[in-house]
């Protein structure tokens, strides 16, 4: 039986947001976050192999398919955006799930977690962050250069990474066959970023990810309290993202599970299928639909 995949709107708090659902209200619940500069169409595959699951996977707040506004009527940050996802799940009635995250998406999942430590059951991490050894510097330093002092140098600097060439090298970098991923992505997530005042949208959050890395210490807490079992599944050539980040989660998760991937940090563009299959078998261990 082929599932099914909804293409939605809801309000939250005057703000439209759009959102992928597949499967019904009564089955165990996996909610994907995607991250930068994407939108839920990153899953467009994944979803529909996760039969026996009701999953949800929104575009957040400027991003994809939402709302977008400007960032003189909306504090961007990612306590703006992990409420908005919780009145989306408190909206569908959602209030035990696994989370699957991605970059951008982890430290609005890990909010939600140590908001309502027990909603949260299982976690699954691609490329989505939580350690410090994690940050590969290269590909931070313009990040870290404008947190640090918001000068029009490194304002310009950063507003390279709006490029098309620029998106394009998220997802060709670590992929060794390059053939294998749709431009559709990157030319896709690139019309989207460009549209007016987006990219101010996206310079807020760079500087407000610099309050992510202080809440590591309670989310590994957290792992450890509840016994939370992680899948990592992550692209080992991520520009942004390298392996340790991958390899800390066995610190503090006793169900780690940590595969090391060919490909970078869009891994489920050159490696879906592999992806998918680590997923459905975590899933029945630790979120089972029967």
């Amino acid at each position: 039986m082929s599932v099914v995949v909804h293409h939605r709107y809801t309000t939250v708090e005057g703000h439209r947001l759009f959102y992928r659902e597949a499967g019904s209200a009564g089955l165990p619940t996996v909610v994907l976050l995607h991250g930068f500069p994407t939108s839920s169409f990153m899953f467009r595959n994944l979803i529909p192999a996760l039969e026996g699951y009701r999953v949800i996977a929104p575009d957040h707040l400027g991003f994809g398919l939402s709302d977008a506004p400007p960032v003189a009527e909306f504090g961007y940050g990612f306590d703006a955006l992990a409420d908005l996802t919780a009145g989306l799940l408190d909206q569908l009635g959602v209030t035990r799930y696994a989370i699957g995250v991605q970059d951008y998406g982890a430290p609005i999942g890990w909010r939600l977690a140590l908001r309502d430590p027990e909603a949260v059951v299982a976690v699954i991490s691609q490329n989505g962050n939580g350690y410090d050894e994690g940050f590969v510097p290269a590909g931070w330093q313009g990040v870290w250069d404008y947190q640090r002092d918001q000068s029009p140098e490194n304002e310009a600097a950063l507003r390279e990474a709006f490029t098309l060439e620029a998106i394009r090298s998220q997802y060709v970098t670590g992929v060794e066959d390059e053939s294998v991923l749709s431009p559709d992505t990157w030319h896709l997530d690139h019309a989207y970023l460009s549209r007016p005042g987006n990219a101010e949208i996206q310079l807020k959050l760079f500087l407000d990810y610099a309050t992510n890395p202080p809440l590591y210490p309670a989310l590994h807490e957290w792992l450890r309290a509840r016994r939370v079992p992680v899948l990592a599944a992550w692209g080992r050539h991520d520009p942004f993202f390298g392996p340790d980040g991958a390899r800390a989660f066995a610190r503090d998760s006793p169900h780690a599970e940590i595969h090391l991937l060919d490909g970078g940090h869009f891994l489920l563009e050159s490696a879906g299928d592999e992806v998918a299959a680590l997923i459905r078998t975590f899933l029945a261990k630790h979120l089972p639909t029967a």
